[in-house]
């Protein structure tokens, strides 16, 4: 008996995940970045209470969020890019925009 399409690796890449494993380590991924952003943007708000702050912190836990629902539907690669790009504008605009 085969085992079902989603949980067998791709052809043609050797040790690769399956689409299913993917989809978990990329909404595990994206849970734990969501936490640390959730922690710098408390430890941000500590040391200077902005507007600013929280919207670029905000913004990188929506992204975080939607990034596991991309995830969770399948959408790994688009989800991966996403969130790699995205998390990156929010450290650079942390880094350019916020004193």
């Amino acid at each position: 008996m085969d085992a079902p399409a989603d949980e067998q690796p791709l052809p043609g890449r050797l040790g690769s995940l399956t689409p299913r494993q993917a989809r978990r380590v990329r909404v595990v991924l994206a849970s734990v970045l969501m936490a640390a952003m959730a922690v710098v943007l408390v430890v941000r708000l500590a040391s200077r209470t902005s507007v600013l702050v929280v919207g670029v912190y905000g913004a990188a836990l929506i992204l975080c969020g939607i990034v596991i629902e991309l995830s969770r539907n399948g959408r790994t690669r688009l989800g991966s890019w996403l969130l790699g790009v995205g998390l990156a504008a929010a450290l650079a605009a942390d880094w350019l925009l916020l004193p």
